[in-house]
């Protein structure tokens, strides 16, 4: 009797490994069939989309190889150019390359995903990092005042800073380079613009009193250059694999990326604390205005309003403002108002490291596209000091210094400034958005919420259909077209330059894009004007203008030759 009763469950157990497991992991193998191939590949709305990878239906793995590789840009180009406007990276993520489908999404306010947050400086969250668009949209209101044009154009301290920094920082140094006994190799001027643009940013944030001198500090400037560049490896894990990354320090107590990444982010972190407590020491007990116009009280800095920091003084003034006015019910509670000084610092932080790269590449592609062209330089020259003589600006090459309206007006300036952000812009690496829940039309395709979509302004920028020859520099196509007799003429030629203004992207579009476009054209212009209306720019090397490491590490040698 008890070996009869023992094999019953020996049976039992038999009979369920017979039948049950098999069967339970025949529905597994099918489901998953179904759901990494089946759907993927001919169920999903997303199906009929073009694959730029024969796996991209199924696997993120093609599209993140190429991110790692730093080849995004060329591999969208490419796939765009045979398979259309809108394709398929991944099994949810999308690029698009037409401005109707650029409008549909960055003017629709599609969210930000968290591929941001990894700009969330000190541990908190800044404007550009800020996912929620109302927040997003408050932030924004706190500073959109002190870089709108109009208020850049008129201010005291903008038109100072950048007279102290180009005639006192840096004409000096292009002069001194053209002095006989000095080595022909010419002068390195990818450091001297990012030095140029971060003396400009910092200036305008904190006063030039409490800004950098990286113009006349090369030592420092060749240091903190090097630890920015240290830290562009490690975006791809914070962006891309954040899962991987955060799993990794967790359980391996380790980094996919460097330590040393960490460190340089350490040491630009409380470089910036630095300068913010610098400013903050000197504003002292300067009283503000506190009106309801974000504007403040300019009294302290009527003898040298170069010193006054006008950015650092818009953001605690409005800060200030929504705490008084909302306190615990404010959007930024959590962010900002509960740590107001990480808050500021953070959003500083941001400002600063976004405003001295991307002005000092379109600074020194500018100077590498003139020096190159000689027409196009020649051109502008023969503006500038056309414009000198109209206005009757000093007598000698140290007194002239323009106003912005007045470079504003010149139509060559504008146009080789636009044809080199078209083709080097500022922002060209995509910016990724996410579909609503809902979900929503892009072009013929129905596309589920949730998808990751995105556009790039290198690809809208190499559009032939829209900028011809796009892969070559060419000013020309940005000058107004001189006046026919003819208006119906008009209207039929002027269409291409409507199209190129309107698929213009380099500093992306909609509420969400970049706040200094006005101020980083500002500088190159005052920048350009500066140099082309005293000196003539050669090449002497510029085998290190295709960077592998990073948007730092970009050398170019030029001759400056003064004018006679």
């Amino acid at each position: 009797m008890e070996s009869s009763g023992s094999a019953l469950p020996s049976a039992a157990s038999s009979s369920f490994t017979t039948f049950v497991l098999p069967i339970a992991a025949l529905t597994v193998a099918i489901y998953s069939f179904y759901r990494l191939l089946v759907y993927p590949l001919y169920l999903s709305p997303l199906s009929r989309i073009p694959n730029a990878h024969w796996s991209s239906a199924i696997s993120p793995l093609w599209i993140l190889y190429v991110r790692y590789t730093d080849n995004e840009n060329d591999a969208l180009l490419d796939a765009h150019q045979k398979l259309g406007p809108v394709v398929r990276l991944g099994p949810s993520d999308l690029s698009i390359n037409s401005i109707d489908h650029v409008k549909t999404v960055y003017g629709g306010g599609f969210e930000r995903t968290d591929w941001y947050s990894m700009f969330d400086n000190y541990g908190v969250p800044c404007m550009f990092s800020t996912v929620p668009s109302k927040e997003h949209a408050l932030r924004k209101r706190m500073i959109s005042n002190v870089y709108s044009k109009s208020f850049m154009q008129s201010s005291p301290a903008a038109r100072r800073q950048a007279r102290a920094i180009l005639l006192g920082r840096l004409l000096p140094l292009l002069t001194a380079s053209t002095a006989a006994d000095q080595d022909p190799q010419g002068l390195e001027v990818a450091s001297l613009f990012m030095a140029t643009s971060m003396d400009f940013i910092s200036a305008y944030i904190y006063g030039l009193r409490c800004g950098t001198d990286f113009l006349r500090n090369a030592a420092y400037r060749e240091h903190w250059l090097q630890l920015y560049l240290n830290r562009h490896g490690a975006s791809f894990y914070l962006q891309e694999v954040p899962s991987i990354t955060r799993l990794m320090r967790a359980v391996l107590r380790t980094s996919p990326y460097p330590q040393w990444v960490d460190w340089a982010t350490q040491e630009l972190s409380e470089w910036n604390t630095a300068l913010y407590n610098k400013a903050m020491a000197f504003l002292g007990n300067v009283k503000m205005d506190g009106n309801s116009t974000g504007t403040f009280n300019r009294g302290h800095f009527a003898e040298s309003p170069e010193d006054e920091p006008v950015v650092l003084q818009s953001l605690l003034t409005n800060l200030e403002r929504e705490t008084a006015t909302h306190g615990t019910d404010s959007l930024l509670y959590a962010t900002a108002i509960k740590q107001p000084e990480l808050a500021v610092q953070s959003e500083l932080f941001d400002h600063i490291l976004a405003g001295q790269e991307t002005t000092g590449l379109g600074l020194t592609s500018l100077a590498w596209k003139l020096s190159l062209h000689q027409n196009a330089q020649d051109a502008l020259r023969e503006e500038l000091l056309q414009l000198k003589k109209q206005t009757q600006q000093g007598g000698d090459d140290t007194e002239f210094f323009p106003t912005a309206k007045e470079l504003d007006a010149l139509p060559v300036l504008q146009a080789v400034i636009m044809e080199t952000l078209r083709l080097d812009a500022p922002i060209e690496t995509p910016q990724p958005r996410q579909i609503p829940p809902s979900g929503c039309r892009i072009g013929p395709y129905e596309v589920p919420g949730g998808v990751r979509i995105a556009s790039q302004a290198h690809t809208l920028h190499r559009d032939e259909s829209v900028f011809p020859q796009a892969d070559e520099w060419h000013y020309a196509r940005w000058l107004p077209l001189s006046s026919p007799t003819d208006d119906d003429n008009d209207d039929n030629d002027d269409a291409p330059r409507r199209a190129q203004a309107r698929q213009f992207w380099a500093f992306s579009s909609g509420g969400r894009m970049c706040i200094g476009s006005n101020f980083a054209i500002q500088e190159m212009k005052e920048v350009a004007a500066m140099i082309y209306s005293r000196f003539q720019t050669h090449v002497v090397d510029d085998s290190g203008m295709e960077p592998d490491e990073g948007p730092v590490s970009e050398q170019l040698y030029l001759r400056f030759a003064p004018l006679t």
